[in-house]
């Protein structure tokens, strides 16, 4: 398609408006090619299929075949003025349609339509870097800790005849009551087995349950928090019938040379097991102070540039939380999640408004790590990837060669490669920048806090 004239304007937020202009001839020729397919299938009383009338057809349709020739003439100008333009729509844009433009058939068309263009970034400089990182050690209570886990997964349940404590394991059944003391349809739960003190429950009944013994039944009433975890109980107060139908105890296994054999054969003495653990404590705690030191650089280099995030970009991320949120949740449909919301007084507009500076801050991060990397010149080899294969089967029972296959079974191997391109990048950063050091604080404190 001839089109006589084109603009480009770079409007806010990496959004583009592009104007085009189709002679008067070119619109007429696209109008005569419709009406052509019209008539040859198009059926009227008193018309053979075929001859029907050009002028018949205007009469009886002549504003849907307007709408129709100009929807013609937009689609393929469109696609005939993005073939010189640089600025490209973002792959999960479409370009619309900027206002009503006035379209006949025997005059020159003029239009303009919005769209998304992947944002242009200034990669600014990485020198200068200061993060301040708090000091964390793992302690002796650290690994006490853990070994005080491996104890509870190794322990022992027996049958308790007494009340159930903290830590003991009981058997519930349970049902809410309506304000007449009626159970209500839908909500009674048989057999439902917890760890008293663990909270692993919905209604959060630990306490309720502490001193209860098997074949105890009682009735309570538990109000909830606005904000509470579990959306449908939010806000509400809510009559539940609680039996116990068992309770059992654990049996621990002593802290010995015999238990670390128990938890894998490479341990021979309780001693090997502690040395184990801390090394898989530190590694942790490595991996965690590595996310801070990437995030402070990330956050630094931030503040130096401007990046505009498409509202298409930001759409398509805040889509993507909705539907990961859903399926946490076990929820199959927008209209259930959105019910669910409103129990806490959100919609989905509110979350989205919620979620929106954390999602253009992420967003802008990995654009800014793109275009760094990009000019970083960092590339990825063959040695590196079989090297990180080897890296990750350290500690496993798999083989660099099965960590490849894996990978490659699952499609990983371009989001491995894209990993290790970051990590040089980091690399490079941090072999300049200045790391000093903050406060003291816990091992537990920090690992929960910075999940």
């Amino acid at each position: 398609m001839v089109i006589t004239d084109t603009k480009f304007e770079k409007l806010e937020k990496s959004r583009v408006r592009l104007t085009l202009t189709v002679p008067a001839a070119e619109v007429r020729k696209e109008y005569d090619s419709m009406m052509k397919e019209y008539i040859n299938s198009v059926k009227i009383d008193g018309f053979r299929k075929g001859h029907v009338p050009a002028s018949v057809l205007e009469r009886k349709f002549g504003e849907s075949l307007r709408l129709d020739a100009m929807g013609r003439v937009l689609e393929k100008a469109v696609e005939e003025g993005l073939k010189t333009s640089e600025e490209k729509p973002l792959m999960y844009d479409s370009p619309e349609l900027d206002g009503k433009p006035e379209f006949a058939v025997d005059k020159d068309f003029t239009f303009s339509v919005l769209y998304d263009v992947y944002p242009k970034v200034e990669a600014p400089a990485i020198d200068g870097i200061e993060i301040t990182l708090p000091k964390v050690e793992i302690s002796e209570a650290d690994i006490a800790r853990e070994l005080e886990q491996i104890r509870q997964r190794n322990a022992i349940v027996v049958e308790k005849t007494g009340p159930a404590a903290k830590g003991d394991i009981a058997t519930v059944n349970f049902f809410e009551l309506d304000e007449d003391e009626a159970p209500i349809s839908g909500s009674a739960r048989e057999d439902f087995t917890f760890e008293v003190g663990s909270g692993m429950n919905l209604y959060k009944f630990d306490e309720d349950v502490e001193g209860m013994a098997a074949g105890d039944e009682k009735t309570i009433t538990k109000t909830y928090p606005a904000d509470s975890e579990y959306p449908e109980l939010a806000g509400r107060t809510v009559k539940l019938n609680l039996k116990v139908t068992k309770v059992k105890q654990k049996d621990l296994p002593e802290l010995d040379d015999e238990l670390a054999q128990d938890v894998s054969e490479k341990f021979k003495t309780l001693d090997d097991l502690k040395q184990d653990l801390k090394k898989q404590l530190q590694t942790s705690l490595d991996e965690r102070l590595r996310n801070l030191k990437e995030q402070a650089i990330v956050e630094q280099l931030l503040a130096r540039t401007k990046i505009e995030v498409p509202e298409t970009m930001i759409a398509a991320e805040l889509s993507m939380r909705w539907d990961a949120l859903k399926r946490d949740m076990g929820i199959d449909s927008d209209e259930k999640m959105e019910k669910i919301a409103a129990y806490s007084g959100k919609t989905r507009e509110s979350l989205y408004q919620d979620w929106r500076p954390a999602v253009d801050k992420a967003i802008a991060g990995r654009l800014l790590l793109d275009a760094l990397i990009e000019k970083s010149g960092f590339t990825v080899s063959d040695e590196d990837v079989q090297a990180e294969y080897a890296r990750i089967a350290e500690g496993t029972a798999l083989s660099a060669e099965e960590v490849k296959a894996e990978y490659e079974k699952q499609n990983y191997v371009e989001h491995l490669k894209n990993d290790l391109l970051e990590r040089k990048f980091f690399d490079s950063v941090l072999a300049n920048a200045v790391i000093k050091d903050g406060e003291t604080v816990p091992f537990v404190d920090f690992m929960s806090k910075n999940q």
